[in-house]
């Protein structure tokens, strides 16, 4: 039931003069009720639960899971000192221009102003992301030849 159907099931009831209308359907349980003038409408929507089995091995997972959270935060923090190249355009990731040339960068390379650090094809045309920072390259955040979104991060540079 869209909101437009809803919308005129309202105005039947305030027409027809009743004070309580109730409706199920599969998902949605709608309920409409008129008290000296006043509207109450309730939309209730049921949310089916799958709970599933907990397993030992599960509940193990849980636990281990719990202390990379930890570290994925330490790491977060030890990477906000680094500036983060993000991709300007959709497309495919590419680290060298072609399959028998070298790659733009590598980690540890020292990098400058306007040096090409990837290239992503987008729509059967190859754009050179170049470097608006200068500094050294810590991370490559982005497997060669895979699909990236527009501004997801691509490298981590430290400017220093």
């Amino acid at each position: 039931m869209n909101l437009k159907e809803i919308q005129n099931l309202i105005k039947f009831v305030a027409k027809s003069g009743v004070t309580e209308v109730k409706l199920e359907m599969d998902d949605i349980k709608i309920t409409i009720k008129t008290e000296d003038s006043e509207k109450t409408i309730k939309r209730q929507e049921q949310v089916l639960i799958h709970t599933p089995q907990i397993a030992p091995p599960i509940v193990q997972s849980v636990i281990t899971s719990e202390p990379e959270i930890v570290s994925q935060e330490t790491t977060a923090e030890k990477d906000s000192k680094y500036i983060t190249i993000k991709s300007p355009i959709i497309g495919t990731f590419y680290r060298k221009s072609s399959p028998d040339k070298p790659l733009f960068v590598e980690v540890g390379q020292t990098i400058a102003e306007g040096d090409v650090l990837c290239v992503i094809e987008a729509m059967k045309l190859f754009n050179e992301i170049e470097s608006e920072v200068s500094g050294t390259i810590i991370k490559i955040l982005v497997d060669d030849s895979s699909p990236v979104e527009f501004d997801q991060p691509l490298f981590l540079v430290d400017p220093s």
